[in-house]
This record gives structure tokens, C-alpha cells and sequence, in this order.
């Protein structure tokens, strides 16, 4: 099967009254390091081409190649004839996305702040993490019009509040919180999915959902669905202490990560075990103390469709397994939705609130005034690291005239060329890139102050009109 170019010209007519079905998936698809990665994503893109009814709108994440991308398309082109691959980064930035309407306007934009070059182990930096924008028209009103935002915002490496990067994830929650808010502003109907790596009503979804004006679809079908994994403390109201199975976890957590379900959070010795072909048969009702969800698909009608739209159904999918390797598709579930568009007696959510709490911008603040100086801080070991290595260096060379041997020059020289090389990407980094993500956190800094002043005179106009308590992000200030 041929599978069609990024941008083509051919559009088969919109129905009018469209059911949006959407899918997001973390494929893992990291190049050389994801076991079977290439069967992995092929059986990706025949499990999704099978799905009844099929989607129509598709976000990937950690897609990394090229090829991995048209084997998807080849499979799924007779359902999702419309896609693009996003490029970003050093390495690319593994966001895809696919759709059954024509793609009218398409845009990579890389997050300001997005981890750090020497921590190269980790590879945040180098794949350029952002938003990958795509704009959909469904039908052949002025106002049919989709806006896609897919993502996969920075790793967490420690739980929050200790997490290094949560300052960068924080950032990048308010950037495509933005964007999806202009969207909003347009009009247009918005749709925010992907890898968050986030739970849910943690600072980045407030953010998320508050600046966006987006909604969280999971928890608006399950209100009562847990904010995290078991262990840590988290639990649906319904669950109280008990740990949720499997099963519930799925179901009605919404649990897209850490699954027992998911082979690839075995234990070495069970995918070991996997591997010569002795599977272990994960009962429905087994504990699950870790399961969590990282993965969403945020939705907004825009400030034109109050009223319009609503989400009827949404789910956990992508859980079996490869028929032949036997592992699960991925090391992440995907996370599925309807959103239906309904009359106007159909009961309707209610509108996102606009502002958060001014105490949560005050946490922001204090959190990257604190990153700040902690950057300043490497810049000035970076620099001095860098100066040091240029003294050693030149000191070796100088060494080399007096040394006795012919080896001990060897070792001088050696040590003074990896020295330098060492210095200089010291140097770089400290006087560099600490300095454009010093001038990145003073914009965020500044964004974030201006939506306090903004909230905080809100709330003031409000209590001078007489209108009592406002109501900001579901918590009363006076």
C-alpha cells in the first residue's frame, strides 16, 4: 500500500455533525534502546487500523523514526489518510500526529525551557521537546475547525516535590496551556493529548486545565478516579485504603503507566521467563499499587461551542499483547475518547474556571526563583570548572618540556587534551546555555506575575460589583 504524503490535496467531504474519536499513545520507540521497537510500532499501527469504530484523530509520542512513522501510515492510510512527523531537536522530537480530516496548518514549537545538555544520559534536551500543532478542519462551517496539540513534556527522575526538572515540566505545562487557550479564543474546537508525565491535579494539570480553559476528559467521566499511584498515597474516593486491583486500575483509574499488566514493568526474571516462551498469566484482580496515569486528552468546545460538545465516552486501550513477541505494545497504555456533539437540552459541563489560586502563582514563583539561583550557581562552578581545566591544560603543555620520559610526555599531552575538551564544554554550558535559561525562567518569571496581577484584580472588580466569593480554580478566595 502507498502511503500518502504529509501534505495532500484530496479530501473526501466532512460530515457536518462529526463524533470526534481520539487516541493517544506513548509508542516507546527510542532508536537502538526499545526492546523490539520496530515489530513493536508495526503492530501499533495494525491494532489501530483494526480499532470499531476507528479513530479519527491520532497522537503519537516517542515515534523517534522516520520508518517507524510510515510503516504506522502504510497500516492505518485506508482509515487516517492525513499525518505528519514532527522534527525537532538533535534527535527529533517523537510526536506524530494522524488524522481523517486534511491537515490545513501544521507547526513544531520547542519548549523554552527543556532539561539540560549534560545530562545527556537522559536525552531530554537533545530530542527538543514540544508541541507538535495541527489544524483540522471536519467540516464546511466558518467554525469547524479542530485544533490538535500533542506533547510529551520533560521526565519526572524523582517524585515531586524533589523532581530537578519539575521546574521545566511547569513551564512547559503553561506553554501548551497557552496555545490551547488561544485555540479556545479562536473559537475552535481544541484537543490537548499526550504524554504529560503529570498527575492528575498536580500543579502542571492545574495549570493545564486553568490557563488552557481545557478540561480533563478522564476526570470528567470519573470524577473520583485516583491522583496516583497507590503506593504514594493516592486512592479513588471510592477505594479508600484499600489497594485497587488490576482490573479497577484500568477501568476506572484510568491507569496508563506502571500497570502489572504491562510486561515491560516486569521483573527481570518474569520477562526473562517471557522470553523463552513461559508467559505469567496476570489475573484480573492482582493489586496494583504502582499504576498510574501519565497520559491524557484535555478537550475544550471553544468560547464559540459552549454548549455543543461533550465527551460520552472515554477509556484505557492497547493492552494486549504482540501476538507473536508476546510483550505488551508499549511500555505505556493509550488513552481513548468520543467527544459527541450534542443539542443544546443536552446537559453541559461546566466552563473551566480562568484563574488559579493567587497562593498557586505565589508556589511557582518561589519554585523558579529557587531553580534560578541553583542555575547561577552552575554557572559559576561551570566557569570556574572551565578555568581550571585551561590552567591544567596549559600547564601540561608546559610540563612537556621538562619531562624526563618520552611516556610521561604521552600522559601530559593526553591529559591536557582531555582537559580542554572537558573546559571548553564546561564553558559552554555554563556561559551559554545556563545564560539562555537564565533569560527563558525570567520570561516564565514574568508570565507568571502578570497572571497573578491579572487574577488578583479580577477578584477585586468582582467584589466591587458585589458578586461575593469568586470562584477560582474551585477554591473560594474572599
Amino acid at each position: 500500500m502507498t502511503v500518502p504524503s504529509d501534505a495532500v490535496s484530496n479530501v473526501s467531504e466532512a460530515p457536518q455533525d462529526p463524533t470526534l474519536r481520539v487516541l493517544s499513545l506513548n509508542c516507546w520507540g527510542l532508536k537502538y534502546i526499545s526492546t523490539h521497537r520496530a515489530a513493536r510500532l508495526s503492530e501499533i499501527g495494525r491494532q489501530i487500523a483494526s480499532l470499531d469504530p476507528p479513530p479519527n484523530i491520532v497522537g503519537l509520542q516517542e515515534c523517534w523514526t522516520q520508518a517507524d512513522y510510515l510503516a504506522i501510515r502504510d497500516l492505518t492510510s485506508h482509515i487516517l489518510p492525513y499525518g505528519k512527523f514532527y522534527h525537532s531537536g538533535i534527535f527529533g522530537g517523537g510526536l506524530v500526529i494522524l488524522s481523517k480530516w486534511e491537515i490545513e496548518e501544521s507547526s513544531m514549537y520547542r519548549y523554552p525551557l527543556n532539561g539540560r545538555p549534560a545530562a545527556f544520559y537522559r536525552g531530554d534536551w537533545y530530542v527538543g521537546k514540544g508541541v507538535a500543532c495541527a489544524r483540522i478542519r471536519f467540516g464546511r462551517g466558518r467554525k469547524d475547525v479542530v485544533e490538535v496539540f500533542c506533547t510529551h513534556l520533560h521526565a519526572p527522575y524523582e517524585k515531586e516535590p524533589y523532581d530537578d526538572y519539575l521546574c521545566h515540566r511547569t513551564a512547559q505545562a503553561w506553554e501548551i496551556a497557552k496555545k490551547m487557550r488561544h485555540a479556545r479564543e479562536r473559537g475552535h474546537v481544541v484537543i490537548g493529548l499526550g504524554d504529560f508525565n503529570m498527575l492528575p491535579s498536580s500543579l502542571a494539570h492545574r495549570l493545564v486545565e486553568t490557563h488552557g480553559g481545557v478540561r480533563d476528559v478522564w476526570r470528567l467521566r470519573k470524577p473520583n478516579s485516583a491522583l496516583g499511584a497507590w503506593e504514594d498515597g493516592h486512592a479513588g474516593a471510592e477505594e479508600g485504603a484499600a489497594c485497587p486491583h488490576v482490573e479497577h486500575c484500568i477501568s476506572e483509574h484510568g491507569a496508563t503507566c506502571d500497570s502489572q499488566l504491562n510486561t515491560w514493568r516486569w521483573s527481570k526474571t518474569m520477562r526473562k521467563d517471557l522470553g523463552k516462551g513461559r508467559d505469567t498469566v496476570i489475573a484480573p484482580h492482582t493489586a496494583d499499587p504502582r499504576a498510574k496515569r501519565l497520559d491524557y486528552v484535555f478537550f475544550s468546545p471553544g468560547e464559540n461551542r459552549a454548549g455543543t460538545w461533550q465527551v460520552s465516552d472515554v477509556r484505557v486501550g492497547m493492552t494486549g499483547r504482540h501476538p507473536e513477541l508476546r510483550c505488551s505494545l508499549s511500555d505505556h497504555f493509550s488513552v481513548e475518547t468520543v467527544i459527541e456533539r450534542v443539542t443544546e437540552t443536552d446537559q453541559v459541563e461546566d466552563e473551566p474556571t480562568e484563574y488559579l489560586p493567587l497562593s498557586t502563582y505565589d508556589e511557582i514563583l518561589a519554585m523558579t526563583r529557587k531553580y534560578t539561583l541553583r542555575e547561577r550557581t552552575q554557572r559559576t562552578l561551570r566557569l570556574g570548572h572551565f578555568g581550571f581545566q585551561i590552567a591544567m591544560s596549559v600547564g601540561c603543555l608546559i610540563g612537556v618540556w621538562w619531562s624526563p620520559r618520552n611516556y610521561v610526555a604521552f600522559i601530559l599531552m593526553v591529559l591536557s587534551s582531555v582537559g580542554l575538551s572537558v573546559g571548553v564544554l564546561e564553558g559552554l554550558m555554563g556561559g551559554l546555555f545556563v545564560g539562555s535559561e537564565e533569560r527563558a525562567l525570567r520570561e516564565f518569571e514574568w508570565e507568571i506575575e502578570n497572571a497573578r496581577k491579572l487574577a488578583s484584580k479580577a477578584i477585586e472588580e468582582r467584589e466591587k460589583a458585589g458578586q461575593g466569593n469568586v470562584k477560582i480554580d474551585d477554591v473560594a478566595v474572599p
